[in-house]
């Protein structure tokens, strides 16, 4: 999921802006999208499934109107909750007036504080944590002198990895949890306005230039008088930036902890090139995660590094499409190999992780049908063996290959010569020329940054003591 907020002095067309800040971020999410336009305390709201470019025509994006605030989404579904009246920004209106909201991430203590809620009376609509956030920071407000002490102190209930938006009348307000789990930034424009993204590269698109990320646990209160950092949840635990940040989901021309994620993709190449060294003619990338990480094994390696996959520019991830039959729909459209490239050739296919292995075997039999000799496989991830409670759709063990498999029977289930992975303590330094002072790695080795949701942690001790008897 990707959020988008600006704000200025004067009214604009700001829901164009948010149109390319959440374009650039379209990456983070396709199933759906919206945008809340601020004039001044009406909110104007427009959201559906789909696509950016496919929700906001250029007659709904007039239909907004002018403002001199606005805040985006870009949805990914996670765990079946694609039903289209969860997309997000969420409006909201109570006593103290109303509020917009936008999140990325994931509560692990959601099923708690929804039921406290509804016992107290709340009534929910939608599956998403916006709603629970929202109906937290309202209970907060009803006690508190501003929107912002309300957020403090609905920070102290939310446990997980989030980064929040959330829009007054007056104000937005961004926030990030503790640990740092999601990136946030913000930056500023000539005209005097400032922009608020998940990833940097949102505001290039907008012509802003790069402040500062949010410390883990920052708020930051952006008004017209200027911008107030409210940072008593800062310092509280130790940071955990999630590292498929850099391994996959953001895009490779955003910098995150003041390190290039293109150049944390080739480290992780690099480092991968001295896993289980092959002969080999050619170096593939599977788009687009996958071409950093294929260079950087190149380079390191002496083989050359070739184009042996096309990706088809109108089709989005696979990896985040909701459902493992649209996954693999897409993935049959989505790339056609080069036979030039490969044909009559040793192949080393580096993807950036493998999670399913379905789309791992369908691009392997793209290459054999293309004439390549051998492929042996490599993985800039670790073995996936551990579900994500953050934001990632990993849910279950049960779904995770490497958790039922070993390496060589993988490689027969996909079809490969060869597989390897990156090492578990490589994948930390991936990211060692930036700022960051610690990752969250729970998907490859189990250590949480938070405790887990109570069902799951249920589940999980029931599995060991089954295990055990």
């Amino acid at each position: 999921m990707g959020v988008f907020g600006i704000i200025g002095e004067e009214k604009a067309k700001v829901a164009s802006s948010v149109y390319y800040g959440l374009y650039a971020l379209q990456h983070r999410g396709q199933e759906s999208c919206g945008i809340v336009v601020n004039d001044d305390g009406v909110f104007h709201t427009h959201k559906d499934s789909g696509l950016v470019n496919d929700v906001f025509t250029h007659n709904v994006l007039n239909s907004l109107g002018d403002g001199n605030m606005a805040i985006g989404h870009v949805r990914y579904g996670t765990l079946g909750t694609k039903a289209r009246v969860n997309a997000e920004p969420l409006v909201v209106n109570h006593v103290k007036g109303h509020l917009a909201i936008a999140t990325n991430g994931k509560l692990v203590n959601s099923d708690e504080l929804k039921k406290e809620l509804e016992l107290q009376g709340m009534i929910f609509h939608t599956t998403s944590d916006a709603e629970i956030v929202s109906y937290v920071v309202i209970k907060e407000r009803l006690t508190s002198n501003s929107i912002e002490e309300a957020v403090n102190k609905a920070m102290c209930k939310l446990k997980g990895g989030y980064c929040l938006l959330l829009m007054s009348p007056q104000k937005i307000i961004a926030a990030r949890d503790e640990s740092g789990l999601h990136p946030l930034c913000y930056g500023k424009r000539e005209n005097g306005q400032y922009v608020i993204a998940s990833e940097s590269c949102a505001l290039d698109s907008v012509g802003a230039v790069f402040i500062r990320e949010l410390e883990p646990g920052e708020i930051l209160v952006f008004s017209n008088e200027g911008i107030t950092s409210i940072k008593d949840h800062c310092n509280k635990k130790p940071e955990a930036l999630c590292v498929f940040e850099y391994v996959y989901t953001a895009r490779p021309d955003s910098v995150i902890c003041n390190c290039s994620v293109h150049e944390a993709r080739k480290k992780a190449g690099a480092y991968l090139s001295t896993v289980n060294p092959v002969e080999a003619d050619v170096v593939v990338g599977v788009p687009d995660s996958g071409l950093d990480a294929a260079l950087g094994y190149s380079e390191a390696s002496g083989i050359p590094y070739g184009i042996g996959l096309i990706k088809n520019k109108y089709i989005g991830r696979t990896f985040i499409a909701p459902g493992q039959d649209v996954r693999e729909d897409k993935v049959r459209i989505k790339l056609n190999p080069v036979s030039a490239t490969v044909k009559g050739k040793k192949v080393i296919l580096v993807d950036d992780s493998i999670v399913r292995g379905t789309t791992c075997a369908r691009i392997v039999k793209l290459l054999r049908n293309a004439g390549a000799t051998e492929v042996h496989l490599r993985s800039s991830a670790p073995p996936f063996i551990n579900p994500c409670y953050y934001g990632t759709d990993i849910d279950s063990k049960e779904n995770l290959i490497a958790c039922v498999h070993t390496i060589d029977e993988i490689a027969k289930i996909v079809g490969v010569d060869s597989l390897a992975y990156l090492n578990l303590e490589d994948v930390s330094k991936i990211g060692a020329s930036g700022t960051c002072s610690g990752y969250c790695t729970a998907c490859f080795d189990g250590v949480y940054p938070t405790e887990i949701p109570v069902k799951n942690k249920n589940k999980f001790e029931n599995k060991i003591s089954e295990s055990e008897n």
